[in-house]
């Protein structure tokens, strides 16, 4: 099967099992006016061979299925009815699937395949877009993951809402993604920024994911973000709000992630420079060594969602360890760029949302400080992280691997909940730029990082960190 222009039912085979399709809600008190809303000259007729030829009543299926063994909503769009348009009979489906979806505790998958809003609908199309924002925006309130699959084409208010407005978008190779469709675009636009992959390199998107894998991967995301607490697994929560525009209540706070085990030298060290040299040396364990010796598996989450990733910078995602899923935002060791920082922000809101804990690992000399990384807003992104760090409901530990270089290593450390290895550092600058700004010769930044006092043991007496060894 191919999955270019796929139809709806087609790509619910794709993924999913034992689908059951919701009831649909159009049959209530709203009756369609002839030829439509706007008394658009041969709308029904179009609607009928739309029909005909898809087998649908709508430009959206809607129903629950088993994905990977986890049961969600299933939202997808059949492209051969009127381009996947949204009008307001889709935006009544749409809205029904999201509070099914609440009230049953389930997560909600948008496959999305869409042209964007019906013209033959006119600004009560475009309205849907409120419909289905403020429907996705309840849904994450309540603590429940959204999916997104972007589809060929995924073009204008879908993608706007369903697709980027979703905890993690994954894309089809082959898909036309961007808010501009291919017939509206300017006549010099660059197609090859209108594809999947260009919204994964612009941060947009997480993942393109080949058809053959889109069921496993899509799967593996629904174990990993429905392992939070539910509110029904709290006895003082009681059932599911009647409401389903009710705002959540209180949900339970998980159990902190564990401390990773130390990977390198287990002896202290002597002095400022030598935990400065052993942070710095080439051969010491990073973090994707400590990730892979932490979880069992994992998926990586991309992009700040503003137009940047930081890959050399900044690793995040969720993973399993000990049969329980845990959020992660790891730095490599280079400089960490604005997205980075930002990235980690979005990552740690999601856990935070839905009840994961959260793992950070602290390694860089420092934020990056180009000239780029100004324009592109460091201050800002870096204060955004301090200010979710320090307001996460869910729990935070971090480990320092490496180099903890300033404030660009600070706001990913979790107050009173940091460990440091034995061939780390955490310093209020690098000791060469302290001697340079205390105008001290360069030969002074050894003595000068003894008297920083750096060192993990110096860092416990001064109640910052604790120690952790291999074990």
């Amino acid at each position: 099967m191919t999955t270019r222009r796929a139809s709806a039912r087609d790509i619910v085979s794709l993924v999913a099992d034992d689908f059951r399709m919701l009831p649909d809600p159009s049959g209530g008190p709203r009756t369609p006016a002839p030829d439509g809303p706007l008394g658009w000259p041969g709308y029904d007729a179009s609607r009928e061979r739309a029909a005909r030829r898809t087998g649908e009543s709508e430009s959206v299926v809607c129903g629950t299925a088993s994905v990977g063994g986890v049961r969600a909503v299933l939202i997808a769009f059949e492209f051969g009815f009127l381009g996947g348009s949204l009008g307001e009979r889709t935006g009544d489906r749409l809205e029904a699937a999201y509070t099914h979806a609440r009230a049953h505790r389930l997560p909600v998958v948008p496959l999305v395949a869409t042209g964007g809003s019906r013209m033959q609908e006119g600004m009560l199309a475009l309205t849907q877009l409120q419909r289905v924002a403020r429907q996705s925006a309840l849904t994450r309130e309540a603590g429940l993951p959204q999916i997104a699959v972007l589809r060929d084409p995924t073009t204008g208010g879908g993608w706007a809402t369903l697709g980027a407005g979703a905890d993690v978008v994954l894309a089809l190779p082959d898909a036309q993604v961007g808010f501009a469709g291919s017939r509206v675009r300017p006549p010099d636009a660059d197609p090859a920024a209108y594809t999947a992959r260009a919204q994964v390199a612009a941060g947009a998107a997480d993942a393109v994911v080949p058809p053959a894998e889109l069921r496993d991967v899509l799967g593996r995301w629904l174990r990993l973000l429905t392992d939070g607490p539910r509110e029904t697994d709290h006895p003082a929560a009681g059932p599911p709000a009647a409401d389903p525009g009710a705002p959540p209540r209180p949900r339970p706070l998980r159990e902190p992630a564990p401390v990773p085990d130390a990977l390198g030298a287990t002896d202290l060290p002597r002095t400022g420079w030598d935990a400065v040299r052993r942070a710095r040396a080439p051969e010491r364990p990073r973090a994707r060594a400590y990730l892979d010796a932490y979880f069992t598996h994992r998926l990586a989450i991309s992009g700040d969602r503003c137009g940047g990733v930081d890959p050399d910078g900044m690793l995040c995602g969720f993973g399993v360890h000990q049969g329980r899923t845990v959020a992660y935002a790891a730095q490599t060791g280079a400089a960490t760029r604005p997205a980075g920082y930002r990235t980690a922000a979005r990552l740690i809101r999601l856990a935070d949302r839905l009840g994961i804990p959260v793992l950070t690992l602290v390694d860089t000399p420092g934020a990056a400080n180009d000239a780029e990384a100004e324009r592109q807003g460091a201050g800002a992104a870096i204060a955004e992280l301090f200010g979710v760090v320090a307001t996460a409901r869910t729990p935070i530990t971090t480990l320092v691997i490496g180099e903890g270089g300033s404030g660009g290593a600070l706001a990913l450390a979790a107050p009173g909940r940091t460990w440091a290895t034995p061939d780390s550092y955490f310093s209020v600058i690098a000791p060469e730029s302290a001697a340079a700004i205390l105008k001290r010769p360069p030969a002074e930044a050894e003595a000068t990082a003894d008297q920083l006092r750096i060192r993990p043991q110096d860092l416990v007496e001064l109640g910052v960190i604790r120690i952790t060894r291999a074990h």
